[in-house]
């Protein structure tokens, strides 16, 4: 049909727009290769080398990198586990730079997957386009577009041009201990024959719900994929699944997940299988093979030699793989419930479909992030919440084009309630904190459990009862204080230094009460106001932008707003749902920091500021505690 030649050729064009707005972006940071602030937005680490390394499936080199100065930790950076990297060394030109996946992190080390040996000393890791990815999404919507049966039914339902079948509710025997929310999902997303989505607002146990969906769906005789668009999405499903005794498989780059979670990862499947001794001596014997005829020797070789040990160690690893894809096969094809981010490998999968595929954290991904899990499922379950934040999209254009509306966003305003269920018990904020979002967002649906609804600060054992662990949520005004915001010295980013000020006094008071830093969050809407924050924090305390804790909570929170002009300029703060992230990874206390004559220009910040007076937490930094 046109109608879907157009659609699919528009996101093509803007999956064209952000793969050139990304390397665009990466290549101008990257040309600071020289420069000391190379990593002071956390996309680059200089001054590396090789502390140690392992193997992992097929062969790839886990490569622990460290400072050069093994004083020395890494500085903050957002080298999360699975993104893509580029490895470069000594002065080595850009085309012999290798291509790597992050597959682990700590304080003071990265480990990266390669694929070949770094010749060199001295190395650097610059955060890449993902261009594998990319290209896994063309040619999961080629197939979408092209595709006949099954898979041209579910393209027809998502773009509109046939309607969802829902089937009569059958009443099921829950494993879990839900209410009553969470239980009407569950029911419709099974009676629900083509799609069906999980509405969950923050706190509001949408995780637990899924594992539950999955649970009820294996007992039925169907095999899950259980997705989410990042690693960390991932392994939180799969922590929530663990309660069920499941036979589960978690694919993917390698990475170590939380230690009680390792078991069930594919490497350590297989690694458990006996035949990966022979596996690993037949990579061994290759990688010697390789050295050997790389290595200088004083003594000149017999014509041909090196050419035929490089020839044998392919061989070698060819067989290896092999054998080991054998081994991967079976361990796939024994799982109820394979996991694995929306980026997966389709090699390791082959030709498998799923009965139910399960999208978790919806709404961070691109609709083209979803094609792939879509094209290989009988029925798609869509979990997230389109209130929250909307996926990283760098091209202002494809923006523009409707790139960074979800998926899930798209099927809510298209199919509505007939295949949506919203949870409405949230178990992790006092009410005060929550009835806000509540009120903006969830049309005042949300109704916040007994076990958190009035939970104080000042209710942890070891915690002192002061002002500052009192009170749930305060607004600390700052019109007149004549404290302007400031742009960063490169023109990047803004910032607010008397603001900053008074969030680490705030952190400092928390700190001095008893309040462990790790149960404390600042968020800022800037990355230059974040950066200043950190610089000055206490050890422990995590310091962010709102997307770096999208799917997180504290105990406490402060926001920094930053935004304090004489012409009321908010500049993306306009985009709400930002705020809505923000305030609600909260438990027990937030505090906001903001100039009320800047922002109450835009209605949605004056309602907040009313909604601070209301509840009794509107001060100035006039008073004092």
């Amino acid at each position: 049909m046109m109608e879907h030649q157009k659609y699919f050729d528009k996101l093509r064009y803007c999956l064209q727009l952000e793969s050139d707005a990304e390397r665009a972006r990466l290549a101008e940071r990257r040309q600071r290769r020289g420069d000391k602030n190379a990593e002071k937005h956390g996309e680059a680490l200089i001054d590396l080398a090789i502390e140690d390394y392992r193997t992992g499936l097929g062969g790839r080199y886990l490569l622990s990198l460290v400072k050069r100065n093994r004083e020395m930790g890494l500085p903050w950076n957002r080298f999360r586990v699975g993104a893509p990297v580029l490895l470069s060394y000594d002065e080595a030109p850009e085309e012999d730079w290798l291509y790597g996946i992050v597959s682990a992190r700590s304080a003071r080390h990265v480990e990266i997957a390669v694929d070949e040996w770094p010749d060199g000393n001295k190395f650097r890791i610059d955060l890449s386009a993902d261009e594998v990815t990319r290209s896994r999404q063309l040619s999961a919507m080629n197939h979408a577009q092209t595709g006949r049966a099954r898979v041209a039914q579910m393209r027809d339902i998502l773009l509109g041009d046939r309607e969802p079948i829902v089937d009569e509710i059958k009443e099921i025997e829950f494993q879990a201990a839900l209410n009553t929310s969470q239980q009407q999902s569950i029911l419709t997303a099974l009676a629900c024959r083509d799609i069906a989505i999980i509405h969950g607002p923050p706190g509001t146990g949408k995780t637990t719900t899924v594992a539950e969906l999955i649970f009820q769906a294996v007992k039925k005789g169907l095999k899950v994929f259980a997705t989410a668009p990042s690693n960390t999405g991932v392994d939180n499903l799969l922590d929530r699944l663990t309660r069920y005794k499941l036979s589960m498989v978690r694919i993917g780059h390698p990475a170590r997940v939380q230690e009680d979670l390792q078991r069930y990862t594919l490497d350590a499947i297989i690694e458990r299988d006996p035949a990966q001794d022979v596996i690993r001596a037949m990579f061994k014997e290759a990688d010697q093979l390789m050295r050997k005829a790389s290595k200088f020797t004083r003594a000149k070789p017999a014509p041909g030699s090196r050419q035929d040990m490089r020839q044998e160690a392919r061989r070698l690893r060819d067989d290896a793989r092999t054998y080991e894809r054998q081994l991967i096969a079976t361990a796939l094809d024994r799982a109820d419930v394979l996991c694995a981010t929306a980026t997966f490998d389709p090699e390791v999968l082959g030709d498998r479909r799923f009965d139910l595929a399960v999208i978790d954290e919806a709404c961070q991904s691109t609709v083209s992030g979803c094609w792939p899990v879509i094209t290989r499922a009988e029925k798609v379950v869509f979990a997230g919440d389109h209130c929250q934040l909307p996926p990283t999209v760098l091209s202002a254009e494809a923006s523009r084009e409707g790139f960074a509306v979800s998926m899930m966003e798209r099927l809510v305003a298209l199919y509505g309630e007939k295949v949506t269920r919203r949870l409405t018990t949230q178990y992790r904020m006092h009410e005060h904190i929550m009835q806000f979002s509540s009120d903006q967002f969830y049309d005042g649906s949300l109704i916040a459990d007994a076990s958190v609804m009035s939970h104080r600060l000042c209710d942890l054992p070891n915690v002192a009862t002061s002002p500052y662990s009192e009170g749930a949520a305060t607004f600390i005004d700052t019109a007149g204080a004549s404290w302007d915001e400031e742009e960063e010295q490169d023109g990047e980013s803004r910032l607010n230094s008397q603001e900053g000020q008074l969030v680490l006094q705030w952190v400092d008071q928390w700190l001095d009460q008893g309040l462990p830093p790790s149960d404390i969050a600042v968020i800022a809407p800037y990355a230059a106001q974040v950066r200043w924050i950190r610089d000055r924090c206490s050890s422990g305390v995590e310091v962010d932008t709102v997307d770096g804790f999208q799917g997180r909570e504290k105990e406490a929170v402060i926001i920094s707003l930053v935004r304090s002009n004489s012409i009321g300029e908010i500049g993306f703060l306009g985009d709400t749902r930002r705020m809505n992230v923000a305030m609600t990874r909260a438990r027990r206390r937030l505090v906001v920091i903001g100039d009320s004559a800047t922002l109450a220009n835009h209605p949605f910040y004056a309602d907040m500021i009313g909604y601070f007076e209301r509840v009794g937490g509107y001060t100035t930094v006039w008073e004092s505690y």
